[in-house]
């Protein structure tokens, strides 16, 4: 389930003349019995919702003062959201012969009376705004409106806004609406609000949220998946003459992530997680090997010492605020699968409960998710829905894992292979393509159940993820593994760098054989590529390595300056 909550404005859209009929009523009760969630957000003061609506409590949450006050239907308890009227205003007005209505929070009146409002608001020196609502004049301090009492009922009810649909009528519905994932207009909406909001109904008021009500209990509003662009992912940008942003549907669209080892998997992934962390979406990322530490803003859990714990990670993914990094290099790596296993259930009983995570992330997917894996033996359902699986062995994958793939992003030269083993082990037909395979920072985008062919694509980069990268590699420790050995012909040296800088300085105090040795064998452009995994840096280093009639000097000094441009004179 996509949307738990139905976010609705009152008057002239569950309402009419200030009534609810019975056939808008029963849609509602019904829309709760499916496990969903009611809140009110309406102009109206407290008291006098409860008289024309005496049934409230159906709603979990009621907004009301047009965001000023927040009262909870079940335990009758309110809470003031912002300061109440100002009393020098309010003698003003009654002075100057304004008519008005104080509710706790807001000054109410109507047109044409906003001149008068406006003039005593300036006269005062006041930090207050005028909201409108077709005739009705609504003030209010600065910054409170129903977008902002929506939040903190979302908030407490410890829901996310991506979540929630919302549905109104006026000028004073912008505010929350805008906060909502998906946004509706009844028919009798005003122009303005029709034409911003993702969608419009066909009926005008209650009848309109009637169909609202069947369309979410039918099919959780799937029908207007392609009207919900706003929210959607890009992948990259099409490198052909059309120029434009491939971009997936955050409904269930599971992505695969293949290529071989640096061709930049990881920086095609840190793009997509610099949009989920842009757009307040929660994600829970599994990182066996420590990739994306330090990437994102997200609860780290696990580290090479430590493993992480799985109880204070689901207590982290309780706030939709918080998305989480699970870190599995303190687990044995035989063991991962298991930690995983054993997670899966615990994420899938959250998702059932809070849509969320929005988005699973799961790196080494072909060890994660080994061929023998299978969801109905672990008890699951559709946890790997809105999953980004990666892997550089497609074919390792469990079929169980792939079934809810809508999207095959090959990257690098070997993009054509991962649409042949995907195609292969899941018995759909290899797709054609013609064009050329992807370059650095390239990929080829394939959607295996629609027709068309797959689009070739300049994958999105994170700027954080350089800024991560070039301090990792230029002034981190790396692994005697991945470091860089200055041995030369008769390995009579054993120079450890143990990242760029250190690099550099042993580049520069190495005897001139010792350099060559490595240069023409192509030591240094393997390291970048293998290891610092930057194919353009390994490409400029290979253009060096090939020419033959570079010295010792001249070699050394052109590899200084392509490292130095690329790393360490910005780290």
């Amino acid at each position: 389930m996509r949307f738990l909550v139905l976010a609705a404005d009152y008057d002239g859209t569950l309402a009419t003349d200030g009534k609810v009929d019975d056939s808008t009523l029963d849609a509602l009760e019904r829309l709760r019995a499916s496990g969903r969630k009611l809140i009110l957000v309406t102009g109206r003061h407290l008291p006098d919702i409860c008289r024309v609506f005496p049934p409230l409590d159906l709603f979990d949450r009621v907004v009301v003062e047009n965001g000023g006050l927040l009262y909870r239907p079940q335990s009758r308890d309110q809470k003031l959201l912002t300061e109440p009227p100002n009393q020098r205003f309010l003698s003003l007005l009654q002075e100057r012969g304004v008519p008005f209505s104080a509710g706790k929070t807001i000054v109410a009146t109507w047109k044409p009376h906003e001149e008068e409002v406006l003039k005593a608001i300036r006269d005062l020196g006041l930090d207050l705004q005028v909201i409108f609502n077709k005739g009705a004049v609504m003030v209010l301090p600065s910054g409170v409106n129903k977008g902002t009492g929506l939040a903190t009922a979302l908030e407490e009810l410890q829901l996310s806004p991506h979540n929630v649909v919302g549905v109104g009528d006026a000028e004073n519905d912008h505010a929350f609406l805008k906060v909502c994932e998906c946004s509706v207009a009844v028919d009798n909406a005003l122009p303005a609000l029709k034409e911003r909001a993702d969608v419009v109904l066909s009926k005008a008021r209650g009848a309109g949220v009637t169909e609202l009500c069947e369309q979410l209990i039918a099919r959780d509003l799937a029908d207007y998946d392609s009207k919900l662009k706003r929210h959607s992912l890009t992948l990259g940008e099409r490198v052909d003459g059309a120029k434009e942003p491939v971009l997936v549907n955050a409904r269930g669209a599971s992505i695969l992530v293949a290529g071989r080892s640096g061709s930049g998997k990881s920086t095609t992934v840190s793009g997509i997680l610099e949009q989920l962390v842009a757009n307040e979406y929660q994600f829970c990322l599994i990182d066996p090997e420590g990739d994306y530490d330090g990437f994102t803003d997200a609860i780290a859990f696990g580290s090479a010492k430590e493993a992480p714990d799985p109880k204070a990670i689901l207590r982290a993914l309780e706030s939709p605020d918080a998305s989480v990094e699970i870190n599995l290099l303190g687990i044995a790596l035989d063991d991962r699968p298991a930690f995983l296993a054993s997670l899966l259930p615990h994420l899938e009983h959250l998702r059932n409960r809070t849509a969320r995570p929005h988005w699973l992330i799961i790196d080494e997917a072909h060890h994660l998710l080994p061929s023998a894996w299978s969801p109905v033996e672990a008890g699951l359902g559709k946890v790997l829905e809105n999953t980004i699986l990666i892997t550089v062995h497609p074919e390792h994958v469990a079929i169980a894992a792939l079934q809810s793939v809508e999207v095959v992003l090959g990257i690098g030269e070997a993009a054509r292979a991962v649409f042949r083993d995907f195609a292969k082990l899941m018995q759909v037909r290899t797709p054609a393509y013609s064009g050329p395979d992807p370059d650095v920072g390239e990929g080829l985008a394939w959607f295996p159940k629609g027709e068309a062919a797959p689009l070739l694509l300049k994958t999105v980069r994170s700027s954080r993820e350089r800024l991560r990268h070039v301090r990792q590699y230029a002034e981190g420790e790396l692994s005697p593994q991945q470091s860089f050995f200055f041995r030369g012909p008769e390995s009579k040296l054993n120079l450890r760098a143990q990242n760029l800088r250190s690099f550099l300085q042993l580049a520069a105090g190495v005897d001139d054989e010792t350099w060559m040795f490595h240069l023409r064998r192509g030591d240094f452009s393997l390291w970048f590529k293998t290891v610092i995994k930057d194919e353009e840096l390994a490409r400029q280093a290979a253009q060096i390595e090939g020419d033959q009639a570079a010295s010792a000097e001249h070699s050394r000094e052109r590899i200084r300056e392509a490292v130095d441009s690329r790393y360490t004179a910005s780290a």
